[in-house]
């Protein structure tokens, strides 16, 4: 019972159309991978109804075939003829860090060349992008790693409850000294590459975007059109929101990055995502800076001027503002990074790409 429960676990199933037959093919050496591509939810089927992060990409790369992946949040999807890879790894960095992991120690393939693309939602500041909008981080900081002291215990001279551990107040000026997973810079070359493949990519401007726009008056980066852009990420498992925890991300960003990063975006699971990535490149399984992470704007991390922070969390609690948009994005832009790498394998698989290269 053990042995079948085990040559169960390597079978690979077809993703067939509704009814058909799900077919066996049990792999027999370690598949090269060009190219994983990382999602982090989806809200019903991989295909055929409303869509998560996953969805768009099985059904237009399109992803043909099904991995079982019980160790991690969901199945795999796979492009055999491109070499392509596709994860969902839950909701939080608890789940990025585990399902990330579990797939780097998975015999079943060879991920030593394989190119890393996040590409997901998130929230926007609103001081920086527009809903719709895609940017390209190189600096991944963790908003979990702290102490806190709740707003109404602290001192009258502190601006916020939250220091970093090991410190006793907020925002020392001494360098900070990262905990482990505190603050990731991406490779610089790779991120400003691809901003560059992407930048002049059109995005869908839809009159819903443009009319919520219109309500943040007073960010006039808010009220561009979408767009490509480069904007570096907060990963925090809490679901935070409000103008006062949009300054609090600044300054946390900024403190973390020495000043060399900004944030512009805030999800849950990309600190988690390169901490397995540097701990598999440690034990030779990954090339950890291969990661890319690119996140596009589906809600604001605030509330316009003319609404509290607690009817705007209700108000996103009932849909984010963007979301469709956001998807398309993340699909759209996500996608032309995954086909120039895989088209351009032969040069790219020992020789990370560069903007000299476009």
């Amino acid at each position: 019972m053990r042995l079948l429960t085990f040559l169960l676990s390597l079978t690979f199933f077809s993703c067939q159309p509704e009814n058909s037959s799900l077919s066996e093919n049990p792999a027999e050496e370690p598949m090269p991978i060009k190219v994983v591509v990382v999602t982090m939810f989806e809200r019903g089927e991989a295909q055929g109804d409303e869509p998560g992060e996953l969805q768009y990409w099985v059904e237009r790369f399109p992803f043909s075939t099904a991995i079982a992946f019980p160790q991690g949040n969901q199945d795999l999807y796979y492009n055999a003829e491109q070499g392509v890879l596709a994860i969902t790894t839950g909701v939080g960095s608890i789940n990025s860090a585990a399902s990330i992991m579990a797939l780097g120690m998975d015999s079943r393939f060879d991920l030593t060349k394989a190119y890393w693309v996040v590409a997901g939602i998130a929230g926007a500041d609103p001081e920086d992008m527009p809903l719709g909008s895609a940017a390209w981080a190189e600096w991944l900081v963790d908003g979990d790693l702290m102490h806190e002291i709740d707003a109404r215990e602290i001192p009258d001279n502190w601006e916020t409850g939250i220091f970093p551990l090991r410190e006793t107040e907020p925002f020392p000026e001494e360098t900070p000294n990262p905990e482990g997973g505190a603050v990731f810079q991406l490779n610089p070359s790779l991120t400003e590459w691809a901003y560059q493949l992407t930048k002049d990519i059109a995005l869908e401007d839809t009159d819903d975007l443009q009319q919520l726009r219109t309500r943040y008056k007073n960010y006039p980066a808010a009220q561009q059109a979408p767009m490509v852009m480069k904007g570096d990420h907060l990963a925090a498992m809490t679901f935070w929101h409000g103008k006062v925890m949009d300054a609090w991300a600044d300054r946390w960003v900024s403190y973390w990055t020495q000043g060399q990063g900004e944030f512009v975006t805030s999800a849950m699971e990309d600190t988690g995502t390169a901490q397995s990535l540097q701990l598999l490149d440690n034990a030779g399984k990954v090339d950890a800076s291969r990661l890319l992470v690119l996140r596009t704007a589906s809600n604001f991390t605030m509330p316009p001027d003319d609404m509290s922070a607690a009817e705007s969390m209700q108000n996103e609690n009932n849909g984010y503002s963007g979301f469709i948009p956001s998807l398309e994005s993340a699909y759209l832009i996500g996608s032309a990074v995954v086909r120039s790498l895989v088209e351009n394998w032969e040069q790219y698989q020992e020789k990370l790409p560069t903007v000299e290269d476009l």
